[in-house]
């Protein structure tokens, strides 16, 4: 992969998100369809297919994840990449990887020149992005799990409704790219060769495999939250029995006190200071064993 100074014949050109004299100059040199060139700049852009004077769009959803201050965030980007009569244009809002490892060379057999298959090779690499962070995301629901048995916070909670969010979102644009995939199957949009019809089917079993697991995943999270939302509950009324229970301890001596501090004759060894002490120690001791059966301590 070498790149060029100028847009020459079979090229690729690469566009991040483009200013308006990029986007209009990119649109002069090549005769593109305006609306092709900045449909895929709206981020809430779903995956489809457009063709328009022999130009061809196709819309799909690249995966994304981004490093906040809380954890891992996962979402979904559109990218277009238009068709033209002798070059492939791509147009995106961000920076991507899966781009820039096409960009270095790093994805094999990847020729611009053959402009259906190198269009495959890209929707290739975004289904195995796609189960590549979602492998990322099982790992840290499996962090997560080994911390609900010790858990008295709602961080991990939180952490694990950021990750059902991001499969709903992953789960989505898979959806929409699969459909997108079985209209370019169908050869009536792209001219497929017989090994890129082999290549588009091995597309769409990632892309089919990245939707089941998302689906599991889902499924995985949205019952351990429940059952962590219950751990927490459970824990903080363990902690409140306890301190109902050293309440109730540390009355008892209070109450017999406070009538050996009154001006009340005759009572029980009033003449004895160590008594009183004597008294409190028994009957919390009591107390304590009774709700230690009880399981109230």
């Amino acid at each position: 992969m070498t790149r060029l100074e100028n847009m020459q014949e079979g090229c690729w050109i690469n566009l991040t998100n483009p200013t308006k004299e990029e986007l209009d100059m990119v649109e002069e040199a090549l005769h593109l369809e305006p609306t092709f060139l900045r449909a895929a700049l709206d981020e809430e852009e779903s995956s489809r297919i457009d063709m328009e004077d022999g130009q061809t769009l196709i819309i799909i959803d690249l995966p994304a994840v981004e490093q906040n201050e809380a954890a891992m965030v996962y979402y979904t980007i559109p990218l277009g990449i238009i068709v033209a009569e002798k070059h492939i244009v791509t147009v995106g809002l961000k920076e991507t990887s899966i781009l820039q490892d096409f960009e270095k060379g790093l994805v094999r057999n990847a020729e611009t020149q053959k402009r259906t298959s190198f269009i495959f090779y890209i929707l290739l690499q975004v289904a195995k992005r796609y189960l590549q962070y979602l492998r990322q995301i099982d790992k840290l629901y499996n962090h997560m799990e080994r911390q609900l048995y010790k858990s008295q916070r709602n961080k991990e909670l939180i952490q694990l409704l950021d990750l059902e969010k991001s499969l709903v979102y992953f789960n989505t644009s898979l959806k929409a790219n699969e459909v997108t995939l079985e209209k370019i199957l169908r050869g009536r949009i792209l001219t497929l060769y017989e090994e890129d019809q082999d290549l588009l089917e091995d597309v769409l079993i990632e892309v089919r495999q990245a939707i089941e697991m998302a689906n599991i995943y889902s499924s995985i999270i949205s019952g351990m939250m429940d059952a962590f939302a219950s751990v927490i509950s459970n824990n903080l009324n363990v902690i409140m029995k306890i301190m109902t229970s050293i309440t109730i301890l540390l009355t008892i001596p209070n109450i017999i006190f406070s009538f050996y501090g009154m001006n009340v004759a005759s009572l029980p060894g009033d003449r004895f200071f160590w008594f009183p002490l004597v008294i409190s120690v028994v009957l919390v001791a009591l107390a304590g064993f009774f709700l230690k059966r009880k399981g109230l301590f």
